[in-house]
């Protein structure tokens, strides 16, 4: 696998993050910049390591990767729960972007389940 851009759960997290951050760039105070933060970082850590895992050369790496993007993904729901019970969010935002993160991280499972099941292709040996 070598272009993220073909993968549905690759556009689905892009467009995750990037309304999570359109989202946590409208907390304000000094007192929430680490969540902020976090929002922010782990939204932006499930694509990241989806296009990182598909530059990978094998599929144990890929899973890996895959791996880390549905650990980023538990991360941001958390945060989005701590925005929302903070009255950071509003609870049209929490839904919306909680109920996306859920549905990436399904995604993200089945993805892991195909690249760990699915039979080794050999590999074109490499030129010297």
């Amino acid at each position: 696998m070598s272009d993220f851009k073909k993968l549905k759960v690759w556009r689905k997290a892009h467009a995750l993050a990037l309304d999570v951050h359109r989202v946590a760039t409208r907390i304000r105070g000094y007192d929430n910049a680490a969540l902020r933060s976090q929002l922010i970082r782990s939204a932006l850590s499930i694509p990241t390591n989806i296009v990182e895992g598909t530059g990978q050369k094998s599929g144990k790496e890929f899973a890996r990767f895959i791996g880390f993007a549905l650990n980023s993904a538990s991360e941001l729901e958390y945060h989005l729960m701590v925005a929302r019970d903070l009255r950071l969010i509003g609870a049209s935002d929490f839904e919306s972007l909680s109920s996306r993160t859920v549905e990436v991280r399904k995604m993200l499972h089945g993805l892991q389940n195909r690249v760990t099941t699915s039979p080794r292709t050999p590999r074109k040996p490499v030129p010297a």
